[in-house]
C-alpha cells in the first residue's frame, strides 16, 4: 500500500471556509487556473491529507481534509485540460496557525505556503505538515479517511 502524501490548499474563508467544508462533508475541488497547481491535483491520491489554508482574509492554517477521489477533469472548465479531486473534512484545529507564526518559525523556512506562496495546491513535507499540526495544538483522528461521505457538492467560486 502506497504511503499518504501531504498537501497544502487554500481556499478564501468567504469563498468556500472549512467550516463550509465540515457542514458539506465532501466537496469537489474545482477551480485552479494554473498549471503547476494543476499537475499536484493530478498527483493527489485517495487517502492523501491536506492541510487547509484560509487565504486572504484569515491567513491562517485552520485545518485537516482528505483526498477522497483520483484526481479527473475538473467539471467547471468543461472540454479544458484542468483537473479536480474530492475533498473531505478531517479535523479543524484548535489553534488556527497564522501566517505570521508559520514566517516566525525558523523550521518552516522551507514551507512550501512560503517559498511557492501563489500556488493554491502544494506538496507539503511530511515534517512540516506534522509540526503545523502540532502547533495547531491538533491530533489526526485515528480513522482520518476511513468515514464514508456524501456525494461531492461543488465548491462556489468567485
Amino acid at each position: 500500500m502506497a504511503t499518504a502524501r501531504y498537501w497544502l490548499i487554500k481556499s478564501e474563508p468567504s469563498v468556500y471556509a472549512y467550516a463550509k467544508l465540515e457542514e458539506d462533508g465532501r466537496t469537489e475541488w474545482t477551480g485552479v487556473r494554473n498549471f503547476e497547481a494543476r499537475n499536484n491535483l493530478r498527483a493527489m491520491t485517495p487517502g492523501d491529507l491536506c492541510l487547509y489554508y484560509h487565504s486572504n482574509e484569515d491567513k491562517a492554517v485552520v485545518g485537516v481534509a482528505c483526498v477522497l477521489s483520483k484526481p479527473g477533469p475538473d467539471p467547471t472548465a468543461p472540454g479544458e485540460d484542468w483537473a479536480s479531486v474530492d475533498v473531505g473534512p478531517v479535523v479543524a484545529f484548535t489553534t488556527p496557525v497564522t501566517l505570521a507564526t508559520i514566517k516566525a518559525t525558523p523550521a518552516l523556512k522551507d514551507f512550501p505556503l512560503l517559498t511557492r506562496s501563489r500556488l493554491s495546491v502544494t506538496p507539503t513535507p511530511a515534517e512540516h505538515f506534522e509540526l503545523v499540526l502540532k502547533m495547531g495544538k491538533t491530533k489526526l483522528p485515528k480513522t482520518a479517511a476511513s468515514k464514508p461521505k456524501p456525494k461531492a457538492r461543488p465548491r462556489a467560486r468567485p
